[in-house]
């Protein structure tokens, strides 16, 4: 009985190359996460350097997230085309290019073509390196294992600001690109000695692109999360629901596609017949709205409301990232042993607890109080965002990772930019009756309480229990 208990620790426990893996699988990600929050530090500044208005200088960042969304769906037939490790490694190299090309970029159009050379990067080294991640650590680690590459999403949103805050006041805005350079650089060859080589399909060939499928889906998903993304954001009234509507069209159309043609779509929609899988895209589509929403919340809170500068508003937030850094090596820890539903709802019942304090700035709670709440907050996503990705992959067969990956990711972004535009226009709404900052954001993280709450309903339909096994198909 003993060595039988001392066998299966042995067997799910994170071994040092797993650990070693994951720590190059973030490396490059954070990197792009930061970046792009950094960059909306720097717009002032651009604009200053090109003498253009900021409406032109947000392309920059509106840019990469379009092409973000239409690079996305690609990650799964490319990671099975050309192997997971190659893909992965391309997709870093790229990303690296585009940095050094954001660099030096002279002018603000050029600066933008280049954003979007640096996004085909960064958009694919997230869920592909969750495909690999998923696939090396198996059914018994997957909880721990998906911890590992919730860093970015955690630390990021913090780091970022900090980041962009001293590169603009010490150095120059082309430093944020130029600082991934050498991390970069450096991740390259740790991937090619840490990563296992890509095997090859026991099914055979990958089948051919999805043209179809690529025409319908990725124009589709740029003009939703563009649409949702300028909601609110001062252009004509029709205009973001022109896109939003295109969008769910052009979406609608796929899925339409997908599930008649004989040809392997580009994401496999009939992954959703699995309740498991359906039961876990619901809570990361829930999930992506309130964490993204309330990570844009925040800030604006700190600066506007409690009239802190940039560097100060970074320090302020740092406690929500040590305690989702936490929060997150516990509960995937937990996951494998317990099952996911108990450790999600408990992440969910603390985020609730952390939020509530900011439900009522009206009141002027002290900062003390508010700094405890973050660490609540900071726990619960924490405890939320792992173990709710494990339990979507642990629902499906091993061939089927790196579909289920682009799936997972463009519901996630999907996700944040509803919640992102829904409490951007709470807010301005909030704002604009003249009630004061304080009732507006106090509204508006109602609205983020409420769309946390509500994701308790998808995760009581996760398995009570860990998977024992799955199928390797």
């Amino acid at each position: 009985m003993t060595s039988t208990s001392a066998a299966g620790a042995a067997r799910d426990r994170l071994d040092p190359h797993l650990l070693r893996m994951g720590i190059v699988l973030i490396a490059a990600p954070i990197l792009a996460t930061i970046d792009a929050t950094a960059v909306g530090i720097a717009a002032d500044a651009m604009a200053a350097h090109f003498r253009t208005s900021l409406t032109d200088v947000q392309w920059v960042a509106a840019g990469y997230l379009l092409a973000i969304a239409v690079v996305m769906p690609l990650s799964g037939w490319l990671s099975r085309r050309f192997g997971a490790r190659r893909t992965w490694m391309a997709a870093v190299a790229v990303f690296t290019a585009g940095s050094a090309l954001c660099g030096l970029a002279w002018s603000l159009p050029t600066l933008i073509a280049f954003r979007l050379v640096q996004a085909v990067g960064g958009g694919l080294m997230n869920p592909v390196g969750q495909t690999i991640l998923a696939q090396a650590a198996g059914p018994s680690r997957i909880g721990r294992a998906m911890s590992v590459l919730t860093i970015p999403v955690m630390f990021a949103p913090v780091l970022g600001p900090i980041v962009g805050g001293l590169v603009v006041q010490q150095l120059d805005w082309r430093w944020i690109f130029y600082l991934n350079l050498p991390v970069c650089l450096l991740v390259l060859p740790a991937a090619a000695r840490v990563l296992a080589r890509d095997e090859n399909d026991e099914d055979g060939p990958a089948p051919r692109l999805d043209l179809l499928g690529l025409a319908l889906l990725s124009p589709g998903l740029a003009a939703v999360v563009y649409g949702l993304t300028t909601a609110g954001g001062g252009q004509e009234a029709w205009t973001p629901s022109v896109l939003v509507g295109a969008g769910l069209a052009l979406v609608a159309g796929y899925l339409v596609h997908a599930l008649r043609t004989r040809r392997q779509p580009l994401i496999d929609v009939r992954l959703f017949a699995r309740g498991g899988f359906t039961a876990a895209c619901v809570a990361l589509f829930l999930l992506g709205a309130s964490l993204y929403s309330s990570m844009i919340l925040l800030p604006l809170f700190f600066q506007h409301d409690r009239h802190a500068d940039t560097l100060s508003t970074g320090l302020l937030l740092t406690p929500q990232a040590l305690g989702a850094a936490v929060g997150s090596f516990a509960a995937g820890r937990l996951a494998d042993r317990h099952g996911p539903r108990a450790v999600v709802t408990g992440g969910l019942v603390l985020s609730l607890a952390g939020l509530l304090a900011f439900t009522q700035a009206p009141a002027r709670p002290d900062t003390w109080l508010l700094t405890i709440c973050l660490v609540l907050y900071g726990l619960g996503i924490g405890g939320v965002s792992a173990p709710t990705m494990a339990a979507a992959y642990a629902s499906v067969d091993r061939r089927q990772t790196p579909g289920a990956a682009g799936a997972l990711n463009v519901v996630n972004r999907l996700g944040g930019s509803l919640g992102t535009a829904v409490l951007t226009t709470v807010l301005d709404t909030g704002l604009r009756q003249g009630g004061g900052p304080a009732h507006a954001y106090g509204t508006a993280f109602w609205w983020a309480f409420g769309l946390c709450l509500v994701t308790l309903v998808p995760v009581a339909f996760f398995r009570s229990a860990r998977r024992d096994g799955r199928r390797d198909g």
